[in-house]
């Protein structure tokens, strides 16, 4: 018993000192983790990588693609340290849907004060550098390469969108069954139940066009559909010639836009909110509104005007809701101040039957011109340029035509197919003449044919769907395409030039963006990206070319390419990272003695982290 009370009291005085021992180290690896959280992550992201079949996923880690070459250094090279990273860490399984300028966790961490009345939670709101995941967004587990088209309109693997619920909600509308390891899209819609297909000869009827063909031979190539579910409505008129660009926001509805690109079909994450659609004005032929679910009346009909903005002359509004025809109190309340707005607007109903309304906007000014002093809305400013988008609020006016288009009476442009290689009237907004418009095209057609070229040991005529050109120009890398089974998302910077609207009237489609931030898209969305001089414009600005290239390869495929086009420089860049991003040489292009731009072709390879390698097991 003696000698038990001091055994005792050594005992306590030993767990103490291991207590306080204990506190130190763990203050020591929270002070040092906090300043050396990359290390830790890098350390994680190379250990969570495997093997998956007979390819190493996490690449040569001891090797520099870039060897010597990087002795003209390219400003954006390295980190601060000097030391270009071995290895990127790994997000979070949980980030594998990650849209950071659409990121709602963002929104709540940075407490923004939003109005939600006015879909302001659903507009891009960015996450400084500071907040930004620099790491590489992960599969789901179980993920496959995607079904090709045009296989992929009707069906997507399961594993790669693992939700269901748009299945269980809409199931008496025929948005998508899940049927085994796979999802399949009917064709339906919230106001087609019966299919896409036979609604849109419907409305081909309603106008009168030739054969129910929505085309009209040719004249109507370019569609805009908001709230556009997963986009079977973009799809089925595919088929017609017709491109369309369909919206919508992540809402409740979320991955509707992440199951129309999985699809093939072209779409884009947006909202009609507070700022105006990142579209350049009379870019569309037909807008289209199936119960979307858009109070059209609110701010003194803003929202209508935007719509306004961005269709052509003669443009058409196809809006199938149950204002339309319901003979409830309320339902007739909006129909009547609806009907009363637009007709201020110098709408006419082109057509109402059953539960669809058609209108369509004046050729001219002359109605506007005509309308009673003080008539609301009213015009916008003369000062007012309604090509100004990014992070430009919407104006409740109505933008008027500019003096070609009223002579005209409409557009002047060609009908589809000649549409894409005929020199648009706005070309001469830019001083361009019609034979460097030609000179543009040939050159392009040369180039991608040497693309092409290059990447033809890797892929067959369906490997390449979704294309997106990073700087668009005149849009004459996706007109070159244009005998290949792919689309194309041209993007135009918003500081530049506005090209888009030279795009918009070749009969393609696109979005204004700056690439100093995140793309409004998911994860694993486009076969192949084209960067010409992308990195070298974001040098100017002073932003983070390593940024850039994680950006890239969030929004890539696996299996998918990316085309470099840019000074040497900036080729030895993207070399110095190709391993930490598991990316593969695919081919190097020769010198271009113009500009002295360089070809380098990358393949993102398929890999996944230790934990959804298991999960799939």
């Amino acid at each position: 018993m003696s000698r038990g009370r001091p055994d005792g009291a050594q005992k306590k005085r030993l767990l103490t000192t291991v207590f306080v021992v204990a506190l130190f180290l763990v203050f020591l690896y929270v002070y040092h983790g906090s300043k050396n959280t990359g290390e830790s992550a890098l350390e994680y992201g190379s250990r969570s990588l495997r093997k998956l079949g007979s390819s190493y996923l996490g690449g040569d880690e001891d090797s520099d693609l870039g060897g010597k070459q990087d002795e003209a250094k390219f400003v954006l090279d390295d980190s601060e340290d000097g030391i270009t990273p071995k290895s990127f860490p790994v997000c979070d399984d949980r980030h594998s849907e990650l849209i950071p300028c659409l990121d709602r966790n963002l929104i709540y961490q940075m407490r923004l004060k939003l109005d939600l009345s006015l879909m302001e939670h659903y507009e891009r709101h960015c996450p400084l550098p500071e907040r930004r995941f620099n790491c590489l967004i992960p599969p789901p587990p179980g993920y496959k390469i995607p079904i090709k088209w045009p296989s992929s309109r009707d069906e997507v693997w399961k594993a790669n969108i693992p939700h269901t619920h748009l299945a269980h909600e809409k199931s008496d509308q025929n948005w998508m069954v899940v049927k085994g390891d796979r999802i399949h899209f009917p064709g339906g819609g919230t106001h087609f139940h019966y299919g896409a297909d036979k609604y849109i000869a419907h409305l081909a009827n309603m106008l009168n066009f030739s054969n129910n063909v929505l085309n009209n031979e040719g004249r109507l190539r370019t569609v805009f559909d908001v709230g556009c579910g997963v986009a079977s409505f973009g799809g089925y008129l595919l088929s017609s010639n017709i491109i369309t660009m369909s919206l919508a926001p992540n809402d409740v509805h979320q991955n509707q836009i992440q199951f129309a690109l999985e699809r093939g079909i072209p779409a884009y994450l947006g909202v009609l909110g507070t700022k105006r659609l990142p579209y350049p004005s009379r870019s569309f032929e037909l807008a289209h509104c199936s119960r979307c679910r858009i109070d059209w009346l609110q701010r003194d009909g803003i929202l209508l005007l935007e719509l306004d903005r961005v269709l052509r002359p003669g443009g058409y509004f196809a809006y199938s809701s149950p204002e339309a025809y319901a003979q409830d109190e309320e339902d007739l309340r909006i129909w009547k101040e609806m009907s009363a707005l637009v007709e201020r607007m110098c709408w006419r109903i082109a057509v109402k039957k059953n539960q669809t309304v058609i209108w369509q906007k004046p050729l001219s000014n002359d109605c506007y011109f005509e309308r009673e002093h003080g008539t609301q809305p009213p015009l916008c400013r003369s000062d007012d340029d309604p090509d100004a988008v990014g992070s430009v609020l919407m104006e409740p006016c109505i933008t008027h035509y500019s003096d070609h288009d009223h002579k005209m009476k409409g557009s002047g442009l060609a009908p589809w197919p000649a549409r894409l290689i005929t020199p648009p009237p706005r070309l001469a907004d830019f001083g361009y003449s019609s034979d460097m418009f030609e000179k543009d095209l040939e050159l392009w057609r040369r180039r991608v044919d040497n693309y092409w070229s290059l990447l033809s040991p890797k892929i067959s005529s369906d490997t390449i769907r979704n294309v997106m050109d990073m700087k668009a120009n005149l849009g004459s890398f996706a007109a070159a395409l244009n005998d290949k089974d792919v689309w194309v998302m041209n993007v135009v910077a918003d500081d530049g030039p506005k090209t888009l609207k030279i795009v918009y009237d070749r009969g393609l489609i696109g979005s204004v963006h700056n690439w100093c931030e995140a793309f409004s898209t998911y994860p694993r969305t486009y076969d192949l990206l084209h960067a010409w001089n992308v990195l070298s414009d974001i040098e100017k600005k002073g932003c983070s070319g390593e940024d850039l290239l994680l950006e890239m390869d969030r929004i890539l495929r696996p299996a998918g390419f990316a085309i470099f086009r840019d000074r040497q420089p900036v080729i030895n860049f993207v070399k110095k990272y190709m391993a930490a991003l598991h990316w593969e040489a695919v081919a190097t292009g020769e010198l271009n003695q113009v500009g002295d731009e360089a070809v380098f072709i990358i393949q993102k390879k398929l890999w996944l982290t230790s934990e959804s390698f298991r999960d799939a097991e």
